[in-house]
Formats: structure tokens, C-alpha cells, sequence
């Protein structure tokens, strides 16, 4: 509507109108989907929150897909937000990447966003997952994803409340040779289950360090909001180290070696037995610093078994499963998974295309991420799978904390009779950052 004090008349008006209208409006071919590409329209828009190292594999992994595209990172360190800047402007050949030091700023402007790739240290996963789900994000979370069980039941509210989609980073749900040792075990191939071997990290301990590192002068905070970068954790002195990686092995933001690998090959397992509904019910306290050779029980009777070593397989986030017909073992590097009788082998092909055909499931985990975004279905690895087999990592570490067996109830999400480990199913989050 024109103001009544404007200079542009209603004769003007119209005459450049319809001079504009005679200028020839040109849309890129990619824009309309033409040459092989993606409609913009039907393209999910990326973010990327703390991506580094890892961060930045998951996203050499995303950018190739051809509906995504990723247009913003945020990071509490300058030389990370620019790195992934870098990289990301490198692939599409323009300078287009935004970047953002501050999460609150990022998820409140960037409503053009679809879903986030988190993959910061393990302290942020969880709030940062929360926060871009009440934002109206999707969530594509590093492991482990949650700090306590209490973190990841929230998790779990946040997406179920806000209908979001969640996938949590354990990426071997959707490759073959895991996905062939979880159906052998699954559908009785090897007769009934009676044992699970899991993988934990062999660095670390599962008691960890409650000093903190020597302080240090603080940096400007456009290089590094060190405020930000603790997050939920309690306040700690600066020092670089922490920013390099140093924070592993650390009780504020850190999981043990039971979380490092066991985020992975906890759920591996559970998905072999069929209990990546619940939570192992029993926890066996060995006496030694890392929980290797730590027994736990789950309620349908089956024993899954820590392992730090390399006893049972060869390579990293190793499983495997024993019943009476036979036994099979994977972990990274195999070229096909280990078995005994040889025979079960025969079926490679067809066990794992009839997972993908009964499950509807890619051999690929974004992609499986992508898919469900589009069709709002949940994913292989969604808030529940993540919840029950963080909540056996974290009973796991309890028990070894207070050096004693321990007995938790699923059902009821808290141990049996135990007031000393209960306390210990949440923390304490510093202001303002809580879920």
C-alpha cells in the first residue's frame, strides 16, 4: 500500500511496475532441479554445531549427498568454525558457508535450517541435541550422546514432545558385516544367544581424573567463548589443552572407556538380542581400573560381556555373539565378518538384503538419517535405541565407581534398592546451560 505522503505517483507507480514486470527473471538450472540436481525445494537444509575431527568426517560423509546442503556452522573456537567454513566452500566452489561463535544466536536465526549435525565433545551432545530439537531442528548427534541417563531421557521427551527426528552417530547399525552378525544373532541362526561380547576403548579408564588442568590466561572470546565451550559442565580454569582434545579422561566431559566405545557397540549388541527396547539388568564389578571382563545380564538372560582387548575379534568397536549352533565376530577392517561353522557365511547376500528389504533400511547411516527426515519415519539409531544403550554404559561405569554390584530395573529407570547409585543417574548442569 503507498503511503499518502509519497512522492511516487499512482501513474508512476504503475509504469514501473510494468517495466519490472518485462525484465526477464532468471532461475538457476540447479534451482529447478534440472541437470541431475536436487529442486532446491526438496533439498534439507544443513547446519553443523562443534564440528572437528570427527565432526569433520561426518561431514565429508553428508556433503556428497545430493539433497542436502549444509549452509552454516557454529563453534566456540574461531579456527574450527573456520576450518569448516573452508571445507565446505571448497566443495560447492563459493563463499557461502556462515559461521556462528554463539548456539543460542545460531539456532534462533537460522530458521531456514532443517537439521544439525552435533558433533562436538561428549559434555555438549546432549543439551546441544535438546536445544536444536526445541528450535525445530533434526538431530544428527555424535556418540556418546548423553552424559547421564538423565540427559538422555530428556533427549528422548525433547523429540517425542517436539516431533523431531534423532539419529545418534553409531554407524555401524547400517554396515553390512555388523548388520549380517546382529541378524544371525537375531533370528536364531546360532541357536538362542546365551552370550554378547562388546568392545570398550582400550585407552583411558573407567575411573576418571577429578582435578582439572593448570589455568591458564583466558583468549579472547571471539577465538574461544570458553564459557560456551565448558557448557553444562562445572566452571573449570582455561587452559588449551582442553580445547586440543585433553578434556578425554576427565570426569566433567568425558564417559570413561566404557562410553568412548561402548556408545557403539552397546547398541550392536542389544540389537543382536533383541534389547534395544530395556537396559542390561545386572552389573558385575571387576576389580580392575577399566571394567574389561565386566559381566552384565539382561532381564531375557543373556550375558553381554566388556571386553578391552582383542581376545574376540581384531580391530576397533568390536562384537560378537555365541550360542549352541555357532558364533560369529566383526569389528572394523574385516572384510567379511569371522564365523564358526564356516557355512554361515552362505548367506551373506541374502541375510543382509532381507534386513533391507524387511526394514526398509540403506547400508548407509546419513542416508538413513536423510531418508527418515523426508518420510518422518524414526531411524535405526533413534532417541530410544540411544537412551537404553547409554543407560547400560552409564550403569556400567556406576557400578565401577562405587566398586560394587549393582542392580537396575528398566522399566522403572532406576536401580533396585540404591540411593547411593540413583543419585548418580543425573548431574548437576551450570546455568544457563541445562536441558
Amino acid at each position: 500500500m503507498l503511503k499518502k505522503n509519497s512522492n511516487l505517483t499512482r501513474r508512476a507507480f504503475l509504469k514501473r511496475t510494468a517495466a519490472l514486470a518485462s525484465v526477464p527473471y532468471i532461475v538457476s538450472a540447479s534451482a529447478l532441479g534440472r541437470d541431475g540436481k536436487v529442486p532446491a525445494s526438496e533439498r534439507i537444509v544443513l547446519g553443523g554445531i562443534g564440528i572437528r575431527n570427527r565432526g569433520s568426517s561426518d561431514l565429508q560423509w553428508m556433503l556428497p549427498e545430493p539433497d542436502v546442503q549444509f549452509v552454516a556452522v557454529c563453534d566456540a573456537q574461531k579456527t574450527s568454525r573456520e576450518a569448516v567454513k573452508q571445507m565446505v566452500d571448497t566443495f560447492y566452489g563459493n563463499k557461502d558457508c556462515a559461521m556462528y561463535s554463539d548456539i543460542r544466536e545460531f539456532l534462533a536465526t537460522r530458521t531456514d535450517i532443517d537439521a544439525v549435525l552435533i558433533a562436538t565433545g561428549d559434555r555438549w551432545h546432549a543439551l546441544a541435541s535438546v536445544m536444536a530439537m526445541r528450535a525445530g531442528k533434526d538431530v544428527y548427534s555424535e556418540k556418546p550422546s548423553c552424559m547421564t541417563m538423565a540427559e538422555g531421557r530428556a533427549v528422548v521427551e525433547t523429540a517425542r514432545r517436539y516431533g523431531r527426528i534423532y539419529q545418534t552417530g553409531t554407524q555401524r547399525l547400517s554396515e553390512g558385516n555388523f548388520v549380517f552378525a546382529i541378524e544371525l544373532a537375531r533370528t536364531g541362526r546360532l541357536g538362542k544367544v546365551h552370550t554378547a561380547y562388546a568392545h570398550i576403548a582400550p585407552w583411558d579408564a573407567a575411573e576418571m581424573r577429578h582435578d582439572w588442568l593448570p589455568a591458564q590466561p583466558e583468549p579472547p572470546k571471539d577465538e574461544v567463548d570458553w564459557d560456551q565451550w565448558l557448557g553444562p559442565c562445572p566452571w573449570r580454569p582455561y587452559n588449551a589443552e582442553y580445547t586440543r582434545g585433553g578434556w578425554r579422561g576427565h570426569y566433567d566431559f568425558h564417559t570413561s572407556c566404557i562410553g568412548e566405545w561402548g556408545a557403539h557397540t552397546f547398541a550392536q549388541a542389544q540389537a543382536g538380542i533383541d534389547a534395544l527396547d530395556t537396559s542390561a539388568v545386572e552389573y558385575e564389578y571387576v576389580n580392575n581400573p577399566t571394567g574389561d571382563e565386566m559381566v552384565t545380564r539382561f532381564a531375557n538372560g543373556v550375558k553381554m560381556i566388556l571386553s578391552r582387548g582383542d581376545k574376540w575379534w581384531r580391530g576397533s568397536c568390536g562384537m560378537r555373539f555365541d550360542g549352541p549352533e555357532g558364533w560369529v565376530a566383526v569389528a572394523d577392517g574385516y572384510s567379511k565378518p569371522d564365523v564358526s561353522p564356516p557355512s554361515l557365511m552362505a548367506d551373506f547376500k541374502k541375510i543382509v538384503s532381507d534386513y533391507m528389504a524387511r526394514t526398509g533400511r540403506p547400508m548407509s547411516h546419513v542416508r538413513d538419517l536423510f531418508d527418515c527426515i523426508k518420510s518422518r519415519r524414526q531411524t535405526v539409531a533413534n532417541p530410544v535405541v540411544m537412551y537404553r544403550s547409554m543407560s547400560t554404559v552409564h550403569a556400567a561405569n556406576i557400578c565401577m565407581w562405587l566398586k560394587r554390584n549393582v542392580r537396575y530395573d528398566p522399566v522403572k529407570e532406576e536401580f533396585i534398592n540404591d540411593p547411593e547409585a540413583n543419585r548418580l543417574r543425573s548431574r548437576a548442569m551450570r546455568e544457563p546451560w541445562t536441558v
